[in-house]
């Protein structure tokens, strides 16, 4: 019979360290849009496109809004795409970016555009996420015309948030993904739909009809460059606004910096320079990539908000739904229902996952209350504050918890098949599917790595 203090201290150790930590870390969520900025170096091989015209004219337009860079180079990167490249050793604490206020797109610039009058008489007030969205669409549909041009003009023509996906490609995420990214698209053609009256007053600024300016493609575009490229800057309400947070920042040139979960930087806007500034924590070599990063988001969190997926990235986690738990339970158990409510109670029903550290403690809780036996079951309040209940409660959670690994990993190398196939018969979404396939790869690394530990932990408690 296996002893108590021996299975609770291996699991302890070799599940639960890191655990509590990764926990408040990702408890810091994207809703305060506050991102913690970091960088790293770069292995990948680097072409510099500081001569292409975009850039000259991006230049030219910074320049005479009083900001020049002599940190930085705009360089397309073999690993990351575009980004920036540090042209000089960087020290800890050294300012590398100060972009002026006159550079900004906040809705201070929308509301003192000719859109001014149009949103501060329409009501109900519009949000500032569509303010900014009008006067993108309406700035890029200038063309030639607009003093924002040689901004728009580096900006992406398309997306790969989720939100742009064919359905097809959506149908075959990992389901709790599959579940936001139906719900973000559903939200935002909620808003589009929804915004079509304020469009149709802005008639009297086109010759042409706003139906063939403000259409969903532009407006997706829209939201995507608010939503994938904006800073935090928060901004006093403005009356003529809804009262949901005024918060984003479009930052020409500082928003071609990457997302890396590297070393540290500090960002922020500076009320006294009124400017927004960009300083290191750390030092970053002559010729290298300088990194940011968007906050310790797993890769579902930046496939759906931004479109990409990192590769090793710490944050990272496979969930795991209830469901999937009961799946794996013996069906004769009569208490299960009255478990299930128990875990849905004390929140104990979601943000069950896998990790680089194995399975979560909030994973392994759960496996221990539904795997409590009936002459158990009155001790579930002690499961729940981390106490051991007993050797087999112990043994039962873990051979369970392995068992349930070891099917995600084999439902994992099923989408990636079917996705492979994909790939040969829909060979226009195979940039789409590539995208998809690299989540589910990850996702597979992280499984494996978590069934190597389940497996030690099971060597050393027999």
């Amino acid at each position: 019979m296996l002893k108590v203090s021996r299975v609770c201290n291996v699991l302890m150790r070799q599940l639960y360290g890191n655990d509590m930590h990764n926990m408040k870390k990702k408890g810091r969520g994207r809703t305060s849009r506050q991102r913690r900025r970091k960088f790293r170096t770069s292995e990948s091989s680097k072409v510099s496109e500081s001569h292409k015209l975009e850039f000259i004219e991006l230049r030219k337009w910074l320049k005479e809004r009083k900001f020049e860079d002599h940190n930085l180079r705009p360089t397309r990167f073999s690993g990351t795409g575009r980004g920036l490249m540090a042209v000089k050793s960087l020290q800890p604490g050294e300012l590398i970016i100060s972009l002026p206020e006159k550079c900004l797109l906040t809705t201070d610039t929308v509301i003192k555009s000719y859109l001014g009058d149009y949103i501060t008489k329409w009501t109900p007030p519009i949000s500032p996420l569509l303010a900014l969205c009008t006067f993108l669409i309406s700035e890029n549909n200038a063309g030639n015309k607009s003093p924002w041009k040689p901004y728009l003009d580096i900006l992406p023509k398309d997306y790969t948030c989720l939100v742009c996906l064919e359905p097809q490609v959506v149908r075959l995420l990992p389901k709790p993904l599959k579940i936001k990214a139906q719900e973000q698209k559903t939200q935002v053609q909620e808003l589009f739909v929804s915004s079509r009256g304020f469009f149709s007053s802005l008639q009297s600024l086109f010759t042409e009809d706003v139906k063939h300016i403000f259409h969903y493609h532009a407006f997706l575009w829209a939201w995507c460059t608010i939503n994938t490229r904006t800073v935090y800057m928060k901004h006093a309400q403005k009356k003529c606004l809804s009262a949901e947070p005024d918060v984003y920042a479009l930052a020409p040139y500082l928003d071609l910096l990457n997302h890396s979960p590297g070393v540290q930087v500090n960002a922020a806007f500076n009320e006294k320079t009124r400017c927004y500034e960009i300083r290191t924590t750390s030092s970053c070599k002559k010729y290298e990539e300088l990194f940011i990063c968007y906050g310790p988001h797993d890769n579902h969190r930046l496939l759906l908000e931004y479109g990409f997926v990192a590769i090793n990235n710490p944050h990272s986690a496979v969930y795991v739904s209830i469901d999937s738990l009961v799946d794996h339970l013996p069906s004769v158990d009569t208490q299960m229902n009255k478990k299930l409510s128990l875990l849905k109670e004390h929140g104990f029903s979601e943000n069950l996952t896998f990790g680089w550290d194995g399975p979560s403690w909030r994973l392994l809780t759960a496996l221990k209350l539904l795997c409590l036996g009936a002459d158990e079951f009155t001790c579930w309040k002690k499961v729940l504050l981390g106490e051991v209940i007993s050797d087999t409660n112990e043994w039962k959670s873990l051979v369970l918890s392995r068992k349930i690994c070891s099917s995600f990993i084999e439902e994992t190398k099923t989408a990636l098949q079917k996705i492979s196939h994909m790939k040969d018969e829909e060979t226009a979404l195979k940039d789409q599917l590539t995208l998809v396939e690299n989540l589910w790869l990850e996702e597979l690394k992280l499984l494996q790595v978590s069934a190597d530990i389940l497996k030690n932990v099971h060597q050393e408690t027999t």
